[in-house]
């Protein structure tokens, strides 16, 4: 099944290449809506992941935001087929730099996994039209489909966007049904930070990738969230994550959960007492965080015979 859907897909864009895209488009957004007057050729992604969907769809960023441990112009081992040789510009880390951004002549700008404040939104709309995340969800939560989706409207490229998000959906659904022992099963993507341990919402990417699956996501994260798209707990509470698979989340778990307190309670859990949990490695860890048609190809390589054989 690996990269099966990647070749589907390419008949897809062989014959999209050929079809011409109606602009313009506009997009409705958490701010509004955007009017995309003609195709777009220099395209900033200010997101931490859409340029996984730019590559994928064949219209590679001039410019990218990094996220997680620093990759040549931004590219992640899954993405490098798909980017085929191009080299964006790495902006900086931190806040957003708008002088940078300008100078790049964009002529798009996309940034719906980013968190962009209405200032902020103002400020890039200036520069170029710029696409954000739907309404419908908090920051950093918009479905992984749902993004793909929107980043195709955008560049023309639409029905491609919906032959990487069915392929995907029709390799998990394959998944599932080869593994009925992940049906049910609980499940938390697990941080430790600042004193405290805390796990991601059903909604966020990092928890999707397992419901996706057939596991299930316990209500108290989403309960205990509020409008963030994960949960804290004190120590005395790491019995919340107590579940049938523990996946921890930490740039160096290694460190962090070594502490004596953190290891004492951790020993407490079931799923650590039966082996039923695991340190993601950086690549897998970074993979599930973007969690874009490209890197969910790569995790589920990766992610699905570990679960099946701790469940």
């Amino acid at each position: 099944m690996k990269q099966l859907w990647i070749r589907l897909l390419t008949a897809v864009l062989v014959v999209g290449a050929t079809q011409a895209a109606d602009f313009p488009v506009t997009i409705e957004h958490k701010f509004g809506a955007t009017t995309i007057p003609v195709e777009p050729d220099r395209i900033v992604s200010v997101g931490y992941t859409e340029q996984d969907d730019l590559f994928a769809l064949g219209k590679a960023p001039v410019a990218i935001r990094p996220w997680g441990t620093p990759m040549p112009h931004g590219v992640w081992p899954w993405a490098e087929e798909a980017a085929k040789g191009a080299e964006p510009t790495v902006l900086g880390r931190g806040p957003l730099d708008f002088e940078a951004i300008a100078a790049l002549d964009p002529d798009l700008i996309i940034g719906i996994y980013a968190g962009v404040t209405e200032e902020d939104y103002k400020r890039l709309s200036l520069i170029a039209p710029t696409v954000l995340q739907p309404g419908d969800y908090v920051d950093y939560a918009t479905p992984w489909e749902e993004q793909t989706r929107i980043i195709g409207r955008a560049v023309g490229k639409a029905e491609e966007a919906d032959a990487l998000v069915e392929g995907i959906k029709a390799r998990f659904a394959q998944t599932r049904s080869e593994h009925p022992e992940f049906e049910g099963k609980t499940v938390a993507a697990a941080f430790f930070w600042d004193g405290q341990v805390g796990a991601y919402t059903s909604g966020e990417p990092r928890s999707r990738f397992f419901t996706e699956l057939g596991m299930v996501i316990p209500e108290v994260y989403d309960e205990e969230s509020g409008d963030a798209f994960y949960a804290t707990f004190s120590l005395e509470r790491i019995h919340l994550l107590d579940v049938d698979f523990l996946a921890w989340y930490w740039d160096s778990p290694e460190g962090a959960l070594a502490s004596n307190e953190v290891q004492r309670l951790r020993q407490t859990l079931g799923a650590y007492q039966d082996d039923r949990e695991m340190i993601l490695p950086a690549r897998l860890r970074w993979a599930l965080s973007f969690s874009s048609p490209l890197s969910l190809d790569y995790a589920l390589d990766e992610l699905v015979p570990v679960l099946s054989d701790r469940l």
